[in-house]
């Protein structure tokens, strides 16, 4: 699993171009709504640095963010009034409390690429799951590793940061493979690192089995953003659990 090490520090900067974390905010609060009410303590599990559990927090929820990465935890810690933070591995992670709802948003659970990991980390959530609780993930989809991304090249490049992303697709295994170098500029001279990322498309059949076998009975799936059925070239779906 990616640790987002040097990428921590500048992950914000590239990332929010891409993803409008008011917008997924209002979005998971729609979702709350329709399940029944609001909570009051979510444990948002890879959390980053913190963009959704800072907004969240900012809209008077008790928030709890748990990532594998020291250095993204760093970042989110400087987001949060009241930081409540947990450096662990989302599959070994043991709730030592009971939550009102658990999130894993931005491809988290892509990140488990393994079935074990993902029954591990679904088993977790569903023991620090109060009664009534829900669970909302989001995955990039097998149709999205696999025709949009690919064995794609992408280069990025402005004045202080430059990076090249090159994925790999292996299609047996539904298993994106991610090199990414970067070149930051440190004064007069530009640091170089290196970051490799592996994200595993699962099917919706998979995660529905592997839920149900957690314990979940309630599952809803929706197209990115929507309360619509999935599609067949959706490139990020949500699943909706208790």
């Amino acid at each position: 699993m990616a640790r987002y090490n040097d990428f921590a520090y500048i992950y914000d900067r590239l990332i929010r171009c891409d993803i409008d974390y008011d917008r997924w905010c209002d979005y998971i609060e729609i979702l709350f709504s329709a399940r029944g009410g609001m909570p009051r303590n979510i444990c948002e599990i890879a959390c980053g640095t913190g963009n959704i559990t800072a907004e969240l927090e900012a809209r008077g929820y008790e928030m709890t963010g748990v990532d594998i990465s020291a250095d993204m935890l760093t970042v989110a810690s400087g987001k949060l009034k009241s930081p409540r933070l947990i450096c662990a591995d989302m599959a070994r992670f043991r709730p030592a409390r009971s939550y009102d709802a658990f999130l894993c948003m931005i491809d988290g659970i892509n990140y488990c690429v393994t079935p074990k990991s993902v029954r591990d980390t679904f088993g977790n959530v569903r023991a620090g799951l109060k009664d009534g609780g829900v669970f909302i993930f989001d995955v990039s989809t097998e149709y999205k590793l696999k025709n949009i991304l690919g064995s794609e090249t992408y280069i990025h490049s402005e004045y202080d940061i430059f990076y090249s992303w090159q994925n790999e697709y292996h299609e047996k295994y539904n298993l994106s493979d991610m090199l990414l170098n970067f070149f930051v500029r440190e004064g007069d001279m530009y640091r170089r690192f290196e970051e490799r990322h592996l994200q595993r498309g699962w099917s919706e059949a998979q995660l529905e089995k592997m839920l149900k076998d957690a314990g979940f009975t309630d599952i809803a799936v929706y197209d990115e953003l929507t309360e619509n059925p999935p599609r067949p070239d959706s490139e990020r779906v949500v699943f909706v659990c208790r």
